[in-house]
């Protein structure tokens, strides 16, 4: 009995999913605004196959009475030898010779310019110049790296030799 139930569940679940794979009639949601499918207006047309964001299948539907769409519709040069007026822009109109000119503008001028600060004239160098080289301290010898190290306690004075 269970199975007779199964077998009639099943073959009643089947005919819907298959249906969902037919055609589909494209009516537009408002007038005036196509409905375009990979460059092709399907406004009124039929589409065959699963296609849609609810689908998790993804191919190329087949679409019978559809007209492609130019993105960039063609709207010819404009070649100023011809002769003839462009199809858009600003409808330029030539004066005549004759007509009174307007008054000659007043002469405008106007610059910048970028400089540094003047710099303080460079003292002259003094007469006696304060000593540059310093006698090495120590009393007089080379310093030692590789002995102990120096002791930093205070020492008497002693006498340096001549």
């Amino acid at each position: 009995m269970q199975l007779r139930a199964a077998l009639a569940l099943l073959i009643a679940m089947t005919s819907p999913a298959l249906a969902s794979e037919g055609f589909d009639l494209v009516i537009p949601g408002r007038p005036g605004v196509p409905v375009i499918i990979n460059g092709i207006d399907v406004s009124y047309a039929v589409v065959e196959g699963t296609f849609g964001l609810g689908k998790g299948i993804h191919f190329q539907p087949t679409i019978y009475g559809g007209r492609y769409v130019d993105y960039a519709p063609n709207v010819g040069h404009y070649y100023p030898s011809s002769g003839h007026a462009p199809g858009y822009g600003r409808l330029e109109i030539e004066p005549p010779a004759n007509r009174k000119l307007p008054q000659p503008a007043e002469t405008y001028f106007q610059s910048w310019s970028a400089q540094s600060a003047q710099q303080p004239a460079q003292p002259d160098v003094p007469l006696n110049p304060p000593p540059i080289i310093y006698a090495p301290q120590g009393d007089g010898v080379p310093q030692n790296f590789y002995g102990p190290p120096h002791d930093f306690r205070p020492r008497a004075p002693r006498k340096l030799p001549n």
